[in-house]
């Protein structure tokens, strides 16, 4: 495996297996080793090292892992449910909560388990962040159960919608919009709640598409409380400059387009992502961000649409940086793909597809 070029912060590639074997968090430096396809949660197997940030989604392709990294010593440590590695500057940390009766009872009173425990997963990372003075939440991952089912005569995505926003408001985190992450939310079949979450010293700004409606502006057709995230985030760390984009789908406003279609959704989602790609170009002012030159995370919710997407991909950009594919299911039940990105961040002994 070989060791990536440091920076303040960045992230490579290797083989899953290559990176265990060599146990690459031995490694001072290293923040965390995203990892996909991890068995069941009903299997046995021992409980994964500080620092393992597991996905419980297939990944199409190569088993790869992402390495993320920083240019200062790392040290680990845990906080009540929270496992995380930092820095002097940064932290990636994980939470796992699990959720009781996820079938739950439509006629029962009070929040549901999912609530409860996104509320108490988000309060716990803002504490944290509280106590350790890494104030700013910079990208966050939220994997959910079941993501579009109902229960309590509401959408899990919109319960859990409750609990983080209400973490957010009780830690006087909505007071400054600026500061609301970047982040991705999507399905899983697994039977807990799992957030990753990056955090640092450094003030990010976040970046809003200018056709969409902010996501925390939603109406309230989507749910009794807003998804709590922005489009983007910029952050100037002076030698390094870093974008980070959100999940993003085929919406324009805040309506689905294109149902059914996932090319025509996969073409609606770049052109999301090609504007705020051009706010970032904006706030930085420069032309330094360009579709070609991100790193993608795609997340498509059928096998059969895989090929469709692929193939639009490869027509409307021809990114140097890997692209990951993982099936999940999307935060709407008429969305069929979901698209999240990176720049400034790749190890440039990275570069392959």
């Amino acid at each position: 495996m070989r060791a990536s070029r440091r920076a303040p912060l960045s992230v490579s590639y290797a083989p899953t297996a290559e990176a265990m074997e060599h146990f690459a968090l031995r490694r001072e430096h290293i923040l965390s080793i995203v990892t996909f396809n991890p068995l069941p949660t009903s299997e046995a197997r021992p409980e994964a090292p500080r620092g393992i940030a597991e996905i419980p989604l297939p990944l199409s392709g190569p088993d790869n892992c992402e390495i993320w990294s920083t240019d200062q010593p790392v040290v680990s440590a845990d906080f009540f449910d929270i496992t995380y590695r930092r820095s002097p500057d940064f932290i990636f940390g994980s939470i796992t909560q699990a959720i009781a009766c996820p079938a739950g009872q439509n006629g029962d009173h009070g929040p549901s388990s999912l609530q409860v425990r996104t509320e108490e997963a988000y309060r716990q990372i803002f504490t944290l962040l509280e106590d350790i003075e890494h104030h700013r939440l910079l990208r966050v991952w939220n994997w959910i159960p079941d993501i579009n089912s109902n229960t309590r005569e509401l959408e899990h995505y919109r319960q859990f919608n409750i609990g983080r926003q209400n973490a957010f408001i009780a830690h006087n985190r909505l007071s400054d919009t600026g500061s609301i992450p970047a982040a991705t939310a999507v399905g899983t079949r697994a039977e807990a709640l799992i957030v990753h979450f990056l955090a640092g010293r450094c003030i990010p700004v976040a970046l809003e598409n200018p056709r969409q409606v902010e996501a925390y502006r939603y109406p309230e057709k989507y749910g009794p409380r807003s998804p709590t995230f922005s489009r983007g985030g910029w952050i100037d760390l002076g030698p390094q400059n870093i974008l980070f984009i959100s999940g993003t789908a085929s919406i324009v406003g805040h309506s689905t387009m294109h149902a059914g279609d996932a090319a025509a959704q996969t073409r609606e989602s770049i052109h999301n992502i090609a504007a705020i790609v051009a706010e970032a170009n904006r706030v930085a002012r420069s032309d330094v961000y360009d579709l070609n030159l991100l790193s993608y995370r795609v997340y498509f919710r059928n096998k059969q649409d895989l090929a469709k997407i692929r193939a639009e991909l490869d027509r409307l950009i021809q990114p140097f940086a890997t692209t990951l594919y993982l099936q999940a299911d999307i935060c709407r039940a008429d969305l069929l793909v979901e698209i999240e990105a990176t720049a400034g961040l790749l190890s440039r002994d990275d570069g392959h597809r």
